[in-house]
C-alpha cells in the first residue's frame, strides 16, 4: 500500500501490562490503578478498543503477540523464539540448524524459584556460557550469550525433523521442574545440557568467583523455545514502512530485522524498572526525523508481572505513561501526519505470573484526527481494559490491527 510521504507511524508497547483486577486494588487492574494520565489523554481523542495477538491454540508468549501487533499472522509466520533472538545477535542459521533459548535460572530442591536467576547480569551470565562451551563434549553445539539470563545455544545440522516440546520457565514458577523438561525429539540432548550446567555453575572456580562480583543466584540453565531460521516478507514490501526497532531484548530486535527493521540500541536499556526510559524516548525522537516507522518496545511491566511484584508493575506503568508516552507523544506534535498507537502485547496477570491469550487494549491516535472515518465514537475516558472494552471496537485478528493503523479501516 501506499503511504503519504511525510506520514509517521510509531509504536509504543508496554509489553504485559494488561492484567485482572486485584482485590487490594479495591478490585481494579494494575492499568486502572495506576496514574496513567498521558494514555489516558489519547484513550480520550484517539480510537480505544481491544485485540486478540494470540491466535486460539498458540502459546501466549511474547514472541507470537508481538509479532501480530508487528502485523503478522503468526499461523503463517512464526518459526519459534529462540531463532529470532539469534537474528539479532548475528548467529547465522542454516536450514537444518536448530535455535534454543537458554534461560539462566535459579532451580532450589527441584522448584523453579526465579526463571532470571536474579536478573543476572550480562557479564555474569556470559561467563557461564563459556565454561559450558568449554565442558561441552557434543559436536554440532554453540553456546551464544545474550542480555541478562536470555542466551542461546545453537544446535547444528539438528539430525531430527520434528522439535522438542519444551516450557517456558516463566511459566513454571514455584513448581517442579520434572514434569516439564524437554520431551520429544533431540529431548535427551537438551536434559544432558540442563544436568550439567547445574554442576558446572557447582564447581566452577570462575563462577564462584563471578558470584562475589556480580548480580544473580544462578544454578543451572533451562533450554525452551526452539525454531528454525525465519522466513518473512518485510514491513517495505508489504506497507511502505521503513524504520527501526527500540528495546533491551533480543526477541524484539530479530523480530524487527526479519520484518526488515533496524535496531536503535539505548545503552542504559535493561528490560527491567530500572532501563533508560528518557534513552529510549530520545532515541525515538532523533530518529523519527529520517524514517517513517519506529517500534519501541518497555520489558519492565511483564518482567513485573512475572516476579507477582504489584510495587514494581505499577511503577513501570506510571513509569511507561509519564517516561515514554508523554514526552513521545509531545516530540511528535511536530509533525503534521502522525500516527501512534499504544498497547500491551499480552496480559501478565500478577496473580498467575505468566502470560494469558486474553485480548489487550489498545489505542490509536491520529494527528489528523478520525472525521469521516466512522471510528471516531469508539474512545473513553481511561487507557484501562474495562474501557478499551466499553467502546465494543474489536479486533478479532491481532495482525490486522496494523491496517487499522495505517488505513484508518480494516479490509
Amino acid at each position: 500500500m501506499d503511504i503519504r510521504d511525510d506520514a509517521k507511524y510509531v509504536i509504543l508497547l508496554g509489553d504485559g501490562m494488561a492484567d485482572l483486577p486485584i482485590e487490594s486494588l479495591g478490585g481494579k487492574t494494575p492499568l486502572e490503578y495506576a496514574a496513567t494520565p498521558n494514555m489516558d489523554r489519547i484513550a480520550g481523542t484517539g480510537i480505544l478498543g481491544m485485540a486478540k495477538t494470540v491466535p486460539d491454540g498458540m502459546q501466549p508468549g511474547s514472541d507470537i503477540a508481538n509479532l501480530s501487533v508487528l502485523g503478522y499472522n503468526p499461523r503463517e509466520c512464526f518459526s519459534g523464539r529462540a531463532p529470532l533472538e539469534a537474528l539479532n545477535m548475528g548467529i547465522d542459521l542454516g536450514p537444518r540448524d536448530l535455535a534454543v533459548r537458554c534461560n539462566m535460572v535459579d532451580i532450589r530442591d527441584g522448584i523453579m524459584h526465579d526463571f532470571s536467576a536474579g536478573h543476572i547480569e550480562s557479564e555474569f551470565s556470559a561467563i557461564i556460557m563459556k565454561e559450558l562451551a568449554r565442558a561441552n563434549g557434543l559436536p554440532g553445539l554453540e553456546f551464544y550469550p545474550g542480555v541478562s539470563y536470555r542466551n542461546i545455544v545453537v544446535w547444528r545440522d539438528y539430525p531430527h525433523d520434528g522439535m522438542p516440546s519444551t516450557t517456558p520457565p516463566h511459566d513454571i514458577q514455584g513448581r517442579e521442574t520434572q514434569p516439564y523438561l524437554p520431551a520429544g525429539d533431540g529431548a535427551d540432548i537438551l536434559n544432558g545440557i540442563m544436568m550439567e550446567s547445574a554442576e558446572i555453575i557447582a564447581s566452577s572456580a570462575s563462577i564462584r568467583n563471578a558470584l562475589k562480583t556480580f548480580r544473580g543466584t544462578p544454578t543451572s540453565v533451562w533450554l525452551w523455545g526452539c525454531g528454525r531460521k525465519p522466513s518473512m516478507e518485510t514491513l517495505k514490501k508489504r506497507f511502505g514502512l521503513r524504520g527501526h526497532t527500540i528495546s533491551a531484548v533480543d526477541l524484539v530486535h530479530g523480530l524487527g530485522r526479519a520484518a526488515g527493521l533496524t535496531p536503535l540500541p539505548v545503552p542504559g536499556a535493561t528490560g527491567y524498572i530500572d532501563t533508560d526510559y528518557a534513552g529510549k524516548a530520545g532515541a525515538l525522537l532523533g530518529a523519527i526525523g529520517t524514517a517513517n516507522f519506529i517500534f519501541l518496545h518497555v520489558e519492565s511491566p511483564d518482567e513485573s508481572g512475572h516476579e507477582g511484584s504489584l510495587e514494581h508493575k505499577l511503577k513501570a506503568i506510571e513509569d511507561f505513561d509519564s517516561m515514554i508516552v508523554g514526552p513521545i507523544m509531545d516530540g511528535l506534535s511536530a509533525y503534521r501526519d502522525c500516527t501512534v498507537l499504544v498497547m500491551p502485547d499480552h496480559p501478565t496477570p500478577l496473580s498467575i505470573r505468566t502470560h494469558t491469550s486474553d485480548p489487550v487494549p489498545f489505542c490509536i491516535h491520529s494527528s489528523r484526527g478520525w472525521k469521516g472515518t466512522g471510528l471516531e465514537r469508539f474512545h473513553a475516558p481511561a487507557f484501562t481494559e474495562k474501557s478499551a472494552a466499553s467502546t465494543g471496537l474489536f479486533v478479532e485478528e491481532g495482525h490486522r490491527l496494523i491496517e487499522l493503523m495505517l488505513k484508518k479501516k480494516l479490509r
